[in-house]
């Protein structure tokens, strides 16, 4: 059905996401590529993972801070900047401070996130009408949502694990989304 012809209620989506194929290979190779370190090196992995997180956060809040100040001296709203700014310094810090407990918070978020994302992906194989290939962005729903019950399952497996089933997860979610961006870039250019 033609994205005009009425019943498409998101016309021109069949376009904009086979236009947009690279970004999804970008992604997968992305992770496909943090799989493979995360499968040969573990513990550098995990390592990495809570120091960038911290590192991140810390910039995160200053930059948050400086935005509330900056809204103080326009007489704007700088509170939630400022709460926002503080907890951003705090976790970056309390990554660095305590990597232990930053692992477990990080687990628990990674396991929500997986299953979430997940479900939007296995939403969006069956709502969206590319063709072909779908079942390659179910596939990857699919395998999101079990990493995250397995990692939501089996919390205290420890970082290792955690780290391994990142890795695997990683290569098996960026080959479906390279395979899925491929497909689209094949289909686009077969129009």
């Amino acid at each position: 059905m033609s994205d005009l012809a009425g019943g498409d209620p998101w016309p021109g989506r069949r376009s904009a996401l086979a236009r947009s194929w690279w970004a999804l290979v970008i992604r997968g190779l992305i992770a496909v590529a943090f799989g493979l370190v995360a499968l040969v090196a573990p513990t550098v992995a995990v390592a990495t993972l809570v120091l960038v997180f911290g590192a991140y956060a810390l910039v995160d809040g200053v930059f948050a801070i400086i935005a509330a100040l900056f809204a103080l001296t326009r007489n704007d709203r700088w509170g939630p900047l400022l709460l926002e700014g503080v907890i951003g310094v705090a976790a970056g810090i309390g990554a660095w401070a305590f990597p232990v407990l930053a692992i477990e918070v990080f687990i628990t978020l990674l396991a929500v996130w997986a299953v979430i994302t997940g479900g939007l992906m296995l939403a969006a194989a069956f709502q969206l009408d590319t063709g072909h290939g779908n079942w390659m962005l179910g596939l990857g729903g699919l395998v999101s949502i079990l990493w995250g019950v397995l990692l939501w399952d089996h919390p205290n497996l420890g970082a290792w694990v955690l780290t391994i089933w990142f890795g695997a997860y990683a290569l098996l979610f960026g080959s479906a989304l390279i395979a899925f961006g491929l497909r689209l870039r094949q289909r686009r250019r077969g129009a």
